[in-house]
């Protein structure tokens, strides 16, 4: 009965830290979205400013740059860019714990109803990145590369400042 029981509990945990992965585009940006969210909250709002060298980008500094280029290559695709960024400051600007995670959130939201509403034969339709030649598939596939790279990146930061993910505290 103990053995069922942990094993039971195993699963539970397991489902939870791979919901979505193997899912297609939607299953796996909603994992990474889901981690980026979970790990900015559960960072203190004093560590936003940390930095593991000076010239290195800091915690908010890295979540404001997945944010501001998420809208940016989303806006590749045809959506607009949002009303209120207004400056290319952001980044360096924009470092309480609230604002950060809620740029992060939209950013990460509006891609997923972006893709959402994609139509297949539209994943095809060539834009124009930086002066290259790319598809609308390949723009969301920088997308979700680009974020997952960052998230790395940031669960280094979260060790080297003593924060644990909460996905690994199981």
């Amino acid at each position: 009965m103990k053995k069922m029981l942990l094993a039971m509990l195993l699963t539970t945990a397991l489902q939870a830290q791979t919901e979505g992965l193997w899912q297609g585009y939607d299953g796996e940006w909603g994992h990474v979205s889901r981690q980026l969210i979970a790990l900015a909250e559960a960072t203190p709002a004093e560590k936003f400013a940390w930095r593991p060298a000076p010239g290195i980008r800091s915690v908010s500094e890295v979540y404001m740059h997945i944010a501001l280029a998420n809208f940016y290559l989303l806006s590749v695709t045809g959506p607009k860019m949002p009303a209120d960024l207004k400056s290319e400051d952001l980044e360096k600007t924009v470092t309480a714990k609230a604002d950060v995670i809620g740029w992060l959130k939209r950013s990460l939201d509006a891609v997923k109803v972006a893709h959402a509403v994609v139509k297949p034969d539209d994943l095809q339709r060539k834009v124009k990145v930086n002066g290259v030649d790319a598809t609308v598939d390949g723009m969301y596939l920088r997308i979700i590369v680009h974020a997952n790279e960052h998230m790395g990146q940031l669960i280094a930061y979260a060790r080297m400042s003593g924060v644990v993910p909460p996905w690994t505290k199981e």
